[in-house]
């Protein structure tokens, strides 16, 4: 897990997951997008935790499209593992943040960790228009604060 600064560091949030058939092979490797998609609804999860769900974000006009992520495989799994992935901010920005994942069956074993960087946009002229980035506010980071 990234080091998050000290001020978010209690704020984590867990997003259950279970391991279906198709998520990985025989040998119990999880195919990749599977963790990305759970990264994916786990940071929404995280969002909509501390105040900021999507409808809100819909009426505001903004998005948070990720610009980058990454994922380490630890451990294998098996189909009916069922999991959580727990989450915390790595870090703020000007403009983008960082979420940190590890995703662990419910017995600890750690299977993955990786990373998010999106940024804080707003949509120019209406959902479908070009997003522009945008100042994280200190109001925003209080939410995770206040978590």
């Amino acid at each position: 897990m990234v080091q998050t600064p000290p001020e978010f560091a209690s704020i984590q949030v867990t997003f259950a997951c279970e391991v279906y058939w198709g998520d990985c092979d025989p040998a119990g490797i999880i195919f990749y997008p599977t963790y990305f998609r759970w990264f994916d609804a786990a940071t929404w999860a995280f969002f909509a935790a501390v105040g900021y769900p999507p409808k809100r974000m819909r009426e505001e006009g903004r998005s948070m499209p990720l610009v980058g992520a990454e994922c380490q495989f630890v451990h294998p799994a098996q189909q009916g593992d069922r999991c959580e992935v727990r989450s915390v901010i790595g870090r703020f920005g000007g403009k983008s943040f960082v979420v940190a994942h590890e995703v662990a069956k419910l017995d600890g074993t750690l299977l993955s960790s990786g990373t998010e960087t999106r940024v804080w946009g707003r949509f120019q002229s209406g959902a479908g228009s070009p997003i522009k980035g945008e100042t994280i506010s200190e109001d925003l980071k209080a939410l995770f604060r206040a978590h």
